[in-house]
């Protein structure tokens, strides 16, 4: 099985282009969200997308898993900080977070491509 995690980020912001338009105050609410809730505070913003990234796994979500660790490449980690990342994740979600672990690192490899 053959993922594009750029092609699946892609088609997804061209999905919610609708969305953003017909339904424009809960997506800004959700962006004002997202935004606050990453902010750098007491952790620093590749902490918080760490922490997501591991959500992305153990829900099993391909999007959530390429617009994180898009994020991850944009803010320098490290394959190590996503190894141990994925290594949480695959705990605390068992058998089915391990096959989504797998596709993180081939998001990483794909993203840092660029």
């Amino acid at each position: 099985m053959s993922k594009s995690f750029k092609q699946i980020t892609q088609d997804i912001n061209q999905a919610l282009q609708p969305l953003r338009k017909e339904s424009a105050d809960a997506m800004s609410g959700f962006s004002a969200m997202a935004k606050a809730a990453m902010a750098p505070g007491v952790l620093s913003e590749l902490h918080k997308e760490l922490i997501a990234l591991g959500i992305s796994v153990s829900t099993h979500c391909d999007g959530c898993i390429g617009f994180h660790v898009k994020s991850l490449v944009r803010l320098g980690a490290t394959r190590e900080q996503i190894n141990e990342t994925l290594a949480v994740a695959i705990y605390m979600g068992g058998g089915p977070s391990l096959m989504y672990a797998a596709d993180v690192l081939r998001a990483f490899d794909e993203f840092r491509q660029t």
